[in-house]
């Protein structure tokens, strides 16, 4: 039922999802021109509660758990599994406070409305996946970005999506290379559940009423606790979390 539901109501959500990024473009820039990093932030904050806005049109619930007394005074790295796009915009509005940052592939920052301007100029790191060094030159400027402004930044260290929602192994070397400009931040793990049965039949149809759940799970200080440790305490966490 929830994929014949699906073909009713996909399009719907794409239009809305489409006409919000194509409003949101003009603003952005206007915010960004105009009042700065501020301004823009602000924009972009609204723009991902109408994109997580459109899930409602599939059916979906979204809910967001955050019991820990986390700092607003201080850099964090958010550490996520990632199941499907629709992982982004509920992390940016529920962290917006946090100033969470991404990573994202330098392909996206061209010919998407509102996407690829934020990209641009939001603070992340757009990464070229072929070219080594350039992503590591990205990752050390966003970690000085971080440490310079007490941003935070949300990474997936799976490195690509989990299609059926089992945790793949997680890499060291983005964490590792945050870290080292931002040795103070804390380590916060996400652990992420159902986003994948969304996309379970591809991009059409969505599946309609899925339960999405984000859970912020307990902090871990660094401490100076070498990169393996932190990032196998990190997924042991959300592993759990998940019931894997």
């Amino acid at each position: 039922m929830n994929k014949i539901l699906g073909y009713i109501f996909t399009p719907f959500h794409y239009l809305a999802f489409f006409i919000f990024l194509i409003i949101f473009h003009p603003i952005q820039w206007l915010s960004l021109k105009l009042g700065g990093y501020k301004a823009h932030k602000q924009s972009v904050d609204a723009l991902n509660f109408f994109l997580v806005s459109t899930l409602y049109l599939l059916g979906s619930r979204i809910k967001y758990t955050n019991n820990q007394n986390l700092p607003t005074n201080r850099s964090i790295i958010f550490i996520a599994n990632h199941q499907s796009m629709y992982d982004i915009s509920p992390l940016i509005w529920h962290l917006r406070k946090y100033h969470a940052k991404f990573i994202s592939k330098i392909e996206l920052t061209k010919g998407i409305p509102s996407i690829s301007f934020n990209l641009k100029y939001g603070g992340g790191a757009n990464i070229d996946r072929s070219d080594k060094k350039q992503a590591i030159a990205e990752l050390i400027k966003l970690g000085q970005r971080m440490k310079d402004n007490k941003w935070s930044t949300v990474i997936f260290p799976e490195g690509t999506r989990s299609k059926n929602g089992v945790l793949k192994p997680f890499a060291i070397g983005g964490i590792a290379t945050l870290l080292k400009k931002a040795p103070d931040a804390l380590i916060v793990p996400i652990a992420i559940e159902n986003s994948w049965k969304l996309v379970q039949y591809g991009s059409f149809p969505l599946s309609f009423g899925e339960h999405l759940r984000f859970t912020v799970l307990e902090p871990i200080e660094p401490n100076g606790d070498a990169v393996e440790e932190i990032i196998a305490n990190a997924k042991q966490r959300i592993k759990v979390a998940l019931n894997q």
